[in-house]
């Protein structure tokens, strides 16, 4: 069996990696659990060093990272470059940050000394989709890694080049080995992974079915699991909004990577009294992307990853049409090959259209009008997901509470996109998973909180 990797902007195959045998899956977990007890016992100091070297080798390689990236799932070659530096930066936060976050915590009790201390789990399973095929896994790594945990890597088969790269980052920049390994296998062999004993616990990054499937096997098997699973993430626009600064905002928050992000903005809820001169505003700005060649320096929008996934989205813009919604921009595949889509705007969203209740992984916007700010909220709560949401409003305060208060997500953003940070946790409610990424939260997933009372 292989992994084949295509160029979707050409619909070229790259190249064909065999799959990882099982006795070599074998012995790359007995490494990985080997190399946990030397790993585990290090300083942070000693844990930093090779982290810090991955951000120096992340933003030395970054063109060559980038162009990878471009070459395997279509990503422009700025937002590559843009990927590597991220990638940089949560490495030099945990090598920075962890000795902190991890220091123990004193606790007054009747004891001489009694405190919570956090130690590592064991070896981590990592399993990680194709749409951000470096941050995804350095955001898992970096904190995983500084914890005392060792990693083991099961990446989207699209991207196994961009598996074999990273791993390579962190090996050349002093990482021993069996702390980090990247297994080329297909999504059938998941199962067998999270049973075998070396692996202590699971993070997943992937689509709401995927992560069913991963908590199911890794609640029989007893195990901890962290899920950042799908959204559908409203935007909502109230009537004292900066409309031009909320539509730039929110066709920019539509598009990124191709509107193939969790938390790529996904349905705007717009109170009627701004309607029409918003949705103006969003088609000029989302028409004014130019799609095309990755390669190219100007190109804002590439092609969809695979094929199948443009067919997928197309699908759900078609049923969407059926039921009653129109189009005001794009909404047809183009001629040629490669898995273009066009940037696309729906307006006349209701519920019971895959528009509405489902996500569009691509770059479709969804408008769904509201009547005012109570049926805003209303609408940007009635979805299965909640990984992220904003709100845009000219009052601040208002902007806060209804952030704080009234949103049902994991994060929250008052008139700026959402978007991940290593200073702040990141995770979902409801169909969007469980667990936090990033922050101190992020870090302590992966961690034995252990007490410690001494008489």
């Amino acid at each position: 069996m292989s992994l084949t990797s295509l160029n979707p902007a050409t619909d070229e195959t790259l190249r064909e990696y065999p799959e990882t045998s099982r006795e070599e899956v074998a012995a790359t977990l007995a490494a990985a659990r080997a190399a946990f007890e030397p790993w585990r016992r290090t300083s942070f100091a000693e844990r930093a060093a090779p982290l810090r070297r991955a951000g120096v080798l992340l933003r030395e390689r970054r063109e060559v990272l980038a162009r990878l990236m471009t070459l395997e799932m279509g990503k422009p070659l700025a937002q590559g470059r843009a990927e590597a530096d991220k990638c940089a930066w949560v490495c030099d936060h945990y090598a920075q940050g962890a000795e902190g976050f991890l220091a123990p915590e004193d606790v007054t009790t009747d004891a001489r000394r009694s405190y919570v201390a956090f130690e590592p789990l064991g070896v981590v399973l990592a399993v990680m989709p194709w749409n951000f095929p470096l941050w995804q896994v350095f955001r898992f790594a970096a904190p995983a890694l500084m914890a005392g945990n060792t990693g083991i890597l099961k990446h989207a088969s699209n991207v196994s080049g961009c598996a074999l790269a990273l791993e390579k980052v962190l090996h050349d920049a002093g990482l021993p080995p069996g702390v980090f390994r990247a297994l080329l296998v297909g999504s059938p062999r998941v199962g067998e992974l999270i049973e075998a004993p070396e692996i202590a616990a699971v993070t997943l990054t992937g689509s709401t079915p995927a992560g069913r499937a991963v908590a199911e096997k890794a609640g029989a098997c007893l195990k901890k699991v962290v899920l950042e699973l799908g959204g559908s993430d409203p935007y909502v626009i109230l009537e004292d909004a900066d409309l031009e600064e909320a539509a730039e905002t929110c066709a920019t928050a539509r598009l990124v990577n191709g509107g193939q992000s969790c938390i790529a903005a996904k349905r705007f809820v717009v109170v009627e009294g701004v309607l029409e001169p918003f949705v103006g505003r969003l088609v000029e700005r989302m028409g004014a992307r130019r799609v095309g060649d990755p390669f190219d320096e100007g190109t804002d929008v590439g092609p969809m990853a695979r094929r199948d996934l443009r067919d997928d989205l197309h699908r759900q813009v078609r049923t969407s049409l059926e039921r009653g919604a129109h189009v005001r921009l794009g909404c047809e595949i183009p001629e040629g090959p490669g898995a273009f889509y066009p940037p696309s705007v729906l307006t006349d969203v209701t519920p019971g259209m895959p528009a509405y209740g489902e996500e569009l992984f691509g770059p479709v916007a969804a408008v769904v009008a509201a009547r005012d700010e109570a049926d805003a909220l209303r609408i940007a709560n009635d979805t299965a997901f909640g990984l992220g949401a904003a709100v845009f409003t000219r009052d601040l305060a208002r902007g806060e509470r209804i952030a704080r208060e009234d949103l049902d997500a994991g994060a929250c953003f008052v008139n700026a996109l959402v978007r991940s940070d290593p200073r702040l946790p990141f995770g979902g409610v409801k169909e969007s998973g469980y667990g936090r990424e990033l922050g101190v939260f992020g870090i302590r997933e992966f961690v034995n909180v252990k007490t410690v009372y001494v008489a």
